[in-house]
């Protein structure tokens, strides 16, 4: 099948992925983003072995590795008391002389991204939203918010768990529901025995990622009624508040949170299409579709490779309709195992289900992103 163009509608992380890799096999590319200043908030992001081996295949890996901080280990501290559980390093999928995980700034993946993306062909409008879409069954017209039109032979919603592209294509599917959680973030100088991330599990549940050579980025969660947003007056008093019964080693850099405007809080809101995932020439990727919690740290990385599979199957299949199919097919096993999984820990954290083996449930996860997309 050949596709003469594609337009994606998001340029965040599942969009830019998909811009590429469609750019890699030869089809033009159009990617809208609403925001005019192409914003990102700038704490980090840790990406596992899975997303190592994606950036290698789109090409970008050595910028993304020069921005970024690669390490192997993960270790694991349990109780108020900190003591460590568990110790071990990951397979690294792109390769020996690669490292298997990393940390970086939201900042500088997102230029590496639209850097390629960039490079790529693919060219990026920023500020417009879609008005009105019409499918005929051989293309999609589009109306742009700037009054400008265009006709595409598929489009992509890559625009989030909040995807108006959703809304208009399946407005029966589920909506975004509110877990109950909170996720805190912020960035510090980083210490040299911070060389891979730490987590810190129960009753205090929170962590530490290096990000480059000075920075790490710290994160907690906590349990809160609302989804409505805290003010920036204040948030960095708020975020050591929600700190309770932390271990010595979190406890120890608490002083540090001191500026409200470096304190990134965004409640946990997710969604799970066991449903349709397109309509006609119109389909989905990333959050639209599958939005995670960050407890398995794999929804930027879920929505990373539904950018590489969606093109694998757009440049192999017969239809639209059939790479759409195939897409879904591929991706439902890991995706669905990432936002359901995700939510389980969260709701354990709140004591909401009953204690499980988070560990053996990591094992697996790690047996699952290991295996081919």
């Amino acid at each position: 099948m050949d596709i003469g163009s594609a337009l994606i509608i998001g340029g965040g992380i599942g969009g830019l992925t998909a811009g590429i890799a469609l750019r890699q096999r030869g089809i033009p590319v159009e990617i809208i983003e609403r925001d005019p200043d192409w914003t990102v908030y700038g704490v980090g992001i840790i990406q596992q072995m899975n997303v190592i081996r994606a950036m290698k295949e789109l090409g970008v890996l050595d910028d993304y590795l020069a921005r970024s901080y690669g390490f192997d280990s993960t270790t694991i501290y349990v109780g108020p008391g900190g003591v460590q559980d568990a110790h071990f390093n990951t397979p690294k999928l792109a390769g020996p002389d690669y490292p298997s995980n990393a940390g970086i700034r939201r900042t500088d993946l997102q230029k590496v991204l639209a850097g390629g993306a960039e490079r790529a062909g693919a060219k990026v409008r920023l500020g417009l939203t879609v008005t009105d879409m019409q499918d005929d069954g051989t293309g999609v017209d589009v109306t742009f918010s700037d009054g400008s039109t265009g006709r595409y032979d598929v489009v992509i919603g890559a625009d989030g768990v909040f995807s108006a592209t959703r809304q208009a294509i399946l407005p029966d599917a589920p909506k975004p529901h509110y877990t109950g959680q909170w996720v805190w973030r912020y960035n510090l100088p980083r210490p040299a025995h911070v060389d891979g991330i730490q987590i810190f599990a129960g009753p205090f549940n929170g962590g530490f990622v290096p990000m480059t050579e000075d920075l790490m980025y710290i994160f907690l969660l906590s349990t809160e009624p609302t989804t409505d947003f805290m003010p920036v007056a204040g948030a960095a008093a708020a975020m050591r508040d929600r700190a309770t019964m932390v271990p010595p080693q979190f406890a120890a850099i608490l002083d540090q949170i001191t500026d409200d405007a470096g304190v990134v809080a965004r409640p946990l809101e997710t969604i799970m299409l066991d449903g349709d995932w397109h309509k006609g020439r119109i389909g989905l990727i990333g959050d639209a579709v599958h939005a995670s919690t960050p407890h398995l740290a794999q929804g930027a990385g879920m929505a990373i490779e539904d950018g590489l599979v969606l093109a694998d199957e757009l440049t192999k299949a017969k239809s639209v309709d059939e790479a759409f199919a195939a897409y879904r097919a591929r991706r439902m096993p890991r995706v669905a195992h990432v936002a359901k999984n995700s939510v389980r820990i969260g709701e354990m954290q709140m004591g909401k289900i009953p204690p499980f083996n988070v560990g053996e449930l990591t094992g697996q996860t790690i047996g699952l992103m290991c295996q081919p997309i």
